[in-house]
């Protein structure tokens, strides 16, 4: 694992579309095309963050997430970790980033789906706030399983 600050949380680029679509299709059974990511990437409500490290052979992305403002709340997609470094708090760190951002950028509350029976990740963003507040029947495919709506509302926050 790299070390705290060896990990870098940087604003992606549509130069790193392709690296992007390629550790998204190691994560998830439907993963983004690089052609989404570019024109996602010129989308002026959407904010990208990728999580790098360095290796011997230069950056390379081990984790992303994507945050889009719409009708002032943000939304939360695209929270991936190549499996040889998750459970290091990467995932973590992209969140807080996109928090960062989003004390400037979201008006609003924050919204995600998230699988089912995706423990891990439900329990993360649950450590970050989310509740369940609605659900997608049959959402996601191979397999099939329900999408949970979660909200991070921001009424009370300073």
């Amino acid at each position: 694992m790299p070390e705290r600050d060896a990990l870098r949380i940087l604003p992606m680029v549509r130069e790193d579309a392709a690296e992007a679509a390629a550790l998204e299709k190691v994560c998830f059974p439907e993963a983004w095309s690089e052609a989404s990511y570019r024109a996602t990437l010129l989308l002026p409500y959407a904010h990208y963050f990728k999580a790098v490290v360095e290796t011997g052979e230069g950056e390379k992305i081990v984790g992303t997430v994507g945050l889009q403002v719409i009708a002032g709340d943000g939304e939360i997609s695209n929270v991936a970790v190549l499996p040889a470094f998750r459970r290091r708090g990467i995932a973590h760190r992209l969140l807080e980033e996109v928090f960062l951002a989003g004390k400037t950028l979201v008006p609003g509350d924050y919204t995600l789906e998230v699988r089912e029976g995706n423990t891990a990740a439900r329990a993360l963003y649950e450590s970050f706030g989310f509740v369940t507040e609605g659900v997608r029947k049959n959402f996601y495919t191979n397999p099939t399983e329900h999408a949970l709506i979660m909200w991070k509302r921001r009424a009370g926050e300073t």
